[in-house]
């Protein structure tokens, strides 16, 4: 599905991730996430990555520039998508998060080195 918003729930009802998909071009997605990828969004992002739009891509960019929380759940979805494509020769590319204490978490898991990862708009 090209150009498809969801929204992942807090449990007190909060929108907690605002998540697009666009498939621009065969074998790339482009996911664009606002908000907080914690538990209860990752594993909706988890189920949405897995829809064919996005599992038939071995390209998939991931922009976190929005994204203001990652906890390990967050990270855990991003890991997986990564393994799903370098398994059908593509890799996950990250745009970085803009917000400082999100992107503490990649750099003290390190996985800011594991991943590649591009700079946000916002941190232009």
């Amino acid at each position: 599905m090209v150009g498809v918003t969801d929204r992942s729930g807090l449990p007190d009802g909060r929108v907690g991730l605002v998540y697009s998909v666009h498939v621009p071009a065969a074998g790339l997605a482009v996911v664009t996430l606002t908000g907080r990828l914690e538990a209860v969004a990752a594993a909706d992002l988890r189920l949405r990555l897995e829809q064919s739009d996005v599992s038939g891509c071995p390209v998939v960019v991931i922009d976190l520039g929005a994204v203001d929380f990652i906890d390990s759940a967050g990270l855990a979805v991003l890991v997986r998508q990564r393994r799903t494509c370098r398994e059908s020769g593509g890799d996950v590319v990250l745009v970085r998060p803009a917000s400082d204490p999100a992107m503490r978490v990649f750099r003290l898991t390190q996985f800011d080195q594991v991943f590649r990862m591009l700079p946000s708009q916002r941190d232009a």
